[in-house]
Order: C-alpha cells, then structure tokens, then sequence
C-alpha cells in the first residue's frame, strides 16, 4: 500500500485522517511541530516526526522517505488572528506550503491532498456555494488558502504533479469509538466552545448576532463531522493514485444549521441550559453558508454520514461525561 506523509497528523482534524489512513492499510507518517498537534492523539502504528514546515532540510529529509502522498494540513486557521498578524499566517500558510512543495518537487513526490477551506468564497453571490463559485476571501486566512490553491495549480501545470483541494465547511465532531481524545487548544469555532460552557470550562459563550434575516435571527452553517472529512482525505488519496489528476472540492452536508439550533441541539444533548448571551455581530460574518457538495460524491464517491446535529454533537459531548 502507498505511503502517505500526513503534515500536521497530530491536530484534530489531522489525527482523524491518519485514523482513517491506518484503518484503510496506507503506511502513514505523521510530520507535526507540536504547536497545536497533540502527543494523545498520535497512533503507535504511524511514524512520527517532530519537526517544522519552515524547516526546509526536515521536509526534505522526511520527502526522501519514499513518500507516495502527502496530506497538508498545517496551515494556522483561525480567522480573527490572521487579521491582527497577517505575517505570521503569511509565513506559516504562504511559506511553510511553498516549502512543502518544494520539498515534494525535489523528492519525485507527485501527489498533495491540501486542506483548504470554504473562507476562500467569502461573502456568498449565490446559495448553495458550488465549486464555481467566484473566490473573494474577506479574511487573510481564507487568503491564504486560496494562494495555496493557486500554488498548486501552477505547479501542476509547470510539473509532473496533481493535488486534490478539499474545501471544507465547518468541521466539528469526534470520533465516536472515542480513539481520539485530544481537544483542540483554545478553539475558536462554535461547537467546542458551546462544549467547554456545557462542561464548566467557560461561564458563559457569545452568539454573535440575533437579528439576521434567517428564520431565527442567528448566522447559519455548515457543519460537517471531522470522521467524514477523513473518509474524504482517503478517498482523495485514492482518487489521485488512480487518476493522477487535480481536482477541488466542496466538503459539506450542503444544509445550514443555524447557531440557535446548534445551542438547542447542545441543550438536548447534556440535558441542561448552557449559559449564553448575545453579543454585536461579527464583522465579515454572512447570515448564511453551505456547501453544494455533489462534485465531491461525483469523484469521490463520497456522502457525509453524519447528518444530524445532535448526534454530532454527542461525539463530543461523550469526550466530556
């Protein structure tokens, strides 16, 4: 089975990938900095290297591994911070992946997998957001996802290489046979900060806005569950060893669940009120994102399996009781 170099293997969405990696027999290294990965969350049946994608002789030393694929999910992502210190996303997301690339280039490695985003669309012109839809990221993160992509492409035009960009919704979740138990550190989205009020971490959360035109007046989103998002990442691997060709694709249920139900679905859940308030919104936040999503089960052969809030939600909340 080919081998498969998982850059960032040790962060949330990461170690769910390498899960499934393994399950699916692929020889899977991971190549994480610990920054945010978690050492709880790395298999004992994947290799490991500890190292940094600004360190250009490690990625060459780790490409020379006869590394079939690589999965690049080491980009910083949270999306107010990359707005107060565009340099450092700029050197992380821009850099660290030029780096990547290169590394892959110099080694005969021809195939990338690249963890993008759906910020790449900023402000939808149409619902639901397909592939075609025009990129206008209004956050330097999703800047930097779409430079990425533009990367890639070039490369793939100039040099022998193919990559698959997975442009994700909202990830959350957890694994539900409870094998990955690392929590994000300081998360920034949605559901585990509603999670970590829920358990007594946070006294109470904010819901950004309540007066938008949706039916309850709070934004509405994609939330696709991190499991299914890893089944993606195998199935893209697959998909770029047969085909060798490139490829960019929406991850998402394509249905919007808005922050209130959200909170309602968490409430059912732990059987109790979670402390909230409302608070102003959030500059460059759209009342309403999803995904259309029938590209990727077209190349893919993917479907999310998880469609119901409320048993996402219990894949998290299981972590906590």
């Amino acid at each position: 089975m080919a081998k498969v170099l998982v850059v960032g293997g040790a962060g949330y969405i990461g170690s769910h990938v390498v899960k499934e990696l393994l399950e699916n027999g692929f020889e899977t290294v991971v190549y994480d900095n610990m920054s945010t990965g978690q050492e709880v969350n790395l298999f004992a049946e994947a290799g490991f290297i500890r190292a940094d994608i600004l360190d250009t002789a490690a990625l060459d030393k780790a490409m020379a591994q006869n590394i079939d694929v690589v999965i690049h999910l080491a980009g910083k992502k949270a999306v107010g911070e990359s707005m107060e210190n565009p340099a450092l996303y700029a050197q992380n997301n821009l850099c660290g992946s030029i780096n990547i690339l290169n590394a892959m280039l110099a080694n005969g490695v021809k195939h990338m997998v690249f963890s993008s985003s759906a910020s790449v669309y900023g402000t939808p012109q149409y619902l639901p957001i397909d592939e075609n839809h025009p990129l206008n990221p209004i956050s330097f993160y999703g800047y930097t996802k779409a430079a990425v992509e533009e990367y890639m492409s070039w490369y793939a035009t100039l040099k022998d290489f193919n990559y698959i960009a997975l442009r994700y919704f909202n990830a959350v979740g957890y694994a539900a046979d409870k094998s990955i138990t690392g929590r994000e550190k300081n998360p920034q989205n949605l559901l585990p900060i509603i999670m970590e009020t829920a358990s007594g971490k946070r006294d109470s959360f904010s819901i950004f806005g309540s007066d938008y035109d949706t039916p309850d007046g709070t934004c509405g989103r994609d939330y696709i569950h991190v499991s299914d998002l890893a089944t993606a990442h195998v199935l893209a691997v697959k998909k770029l060893l047969a085909d060798k060709k490139s490829y960019v694709l929406n991850l998402g249920t394509g249905k919007p669940t808005s922050v209130q139900e959200v909170l309602t679905a968490a409430e059912n859940v732990v059987g109790r009120r979670i402390h909230h308030h409302y608070a102003p919104r959030r500059a460059g936040d759209p009342a309403v994102i999803y995904a259309n999503a029938k590209r990727a089960e077209e190349v893919l052969g993917w479907k999310p399996r998880y469609t119901n809030i409320e048993e996402i939600i219990k894949t998290t909340w299981n972590l906590e009781i």
